[in-house]
């Protein structure tokens, strides 16, 4: 009974998957602004973290599918996130607007109240770990049922859901978007820790290259953890090392 059981199971898994990569399809449609320069967009599938960049007309394809979220992230736009629908692809004229980043200095006072957290105001739990959006979908669909105790587990009462998640390439896709979805964080945090003069004037990476190298180096788990401790002066003696071997991929690239 268990071999049957498993093998209609097996059988669901791979039908969900042969369809999940029959039906993405290429979807063509363009970014629009204010302004006239829209090459260099780049353009993410958050669930197969399949990437492309805009042509000069604000112009892209990418391999997607109903529901998949696709990313738009350049150093001049905000980031913008759309979720496909079947109009989209029908749609010849798919559209997405993006709303111009305004670079102004002003003077910023920035006091540091130690020890004021959500902890200690009795938010949240001291010691309690926090999870993002996506992360709360992973762990909702590879929980055990809630009601499950030790007790009841030897019973059989656990909730089938996981199991199905993960046979049907649910979980992997949870657990991809998750992965996007810390990259990005990074990206923020990186941008928030240095501006776009420090890498073009101080580390010399070329102003259409710098998203691209800020991806390259959130890539880097070595870096990664280096850059959430926070410690700038660190963050900056590596980002300096990965800048140079970026550099030296670019000019490869440009022979």
């Amino acid at each position: 009974m268990i071999n049957k059981i498993a093998c209609f199971l097996f059988v669901v898994w791979g039908q969900n998957v042969c369809s999940q990569v029959q039906e993405r399809t290429l979807i063509n449609g363009k970014v629009a602004s204010n302004v006239s320069d829209l090459e260099g967009v780049y353009v993410i599938n958050a669930q197969t973290e399949a990437m492309t960049v805009t042509n000069a007309s604000g112009a892209f394809s990418i391999l997607a599918n109903v529901g998949d979220t696709l990313v738009f992230s350049s150093i001049q736009f905000k980031e913008n996130k759309v979720l496909l629908t079947a109009a989209n692809f029908s749609d010849i004229n798919f559209t997405v607007r993006l709303s111009m980043v305004m670079h102004q200095l002003q003077e910023v006072v920035v006091r540091n109240y130690n020890g004021i957290n959500a902890a200690s105001l009795g938010i949240v739990p001291s010691g309690q770990k926090t999870y993002t959006q996506a992360e709360r979908r992973l762990r909702t669909a590879t929980a055990l049922d809630a009601q499950a105790t030790g007790g009841t587990m030897a019973g059989g009462s656990i909730s089938a859901d996981p199991l199905l998640n993960f046979f049907s390439g649910r979980t992997a896709m949870l657990k991809k978007e998750a992965e996007v979805e810390k990259k990005e964080a990074f990206m923020k945090l990186l941008e928030r820790m240095f501006t776009l003069e420090h890498f073009v004037d101080r580390l010399k990476i070329p102003l259409e290259y710098v998203k691209g190298f800020e991806y390259y180096a959130v890539e880097n788990d070595k870096f990664t953890v280096i850059l959430n401790s926070k410690n700038k002066t660190s963050t900056e003696f590596l980002l300096a090392e990965l800048a140079t071997k970026y550099k030296e991929i670019i000019a490869s690239e440009i022979k």
